[in-house]
């Protein structure tokens, strides 16, 4: 099975990829620091990868990360 990347080069003109399993597909990805859709025909995965830690409230390319569970939409109401 092939996983295929796809993403938007500097020229604004989308790029393609194949690779043998997921995990090259990924570790590809995180080298590209941008936004990429993975897929093989039977799932589509679309993110930026890479993220591993956050830090006083920071990715680690600098990128404010504010979300948390209690806040998201639909959250639970509390009793």
């Amino acid at each position: 099975m092939r996983f295929n990347v796809k993403w938007k080069g500097q020229s604004g003109i989308e790029k393609s990829l194949d690779f043998p399993t997921l995990d090259t597909a990924m570790t590809f990805s995180k080298t590209l620091g941008i936004v990429v859709t993975i897929s093989n025909g039977d799932f589509e995965v679309v993110g930026k990868f890479g993220v591993d830690s956050i830090k006083n409230g920071k990715c680690p390319d600098g990128t404010v990360y504010d979300w948390n569970k209690a806040s998201r939409i639909g959250a639970t109401r509390r009793r």
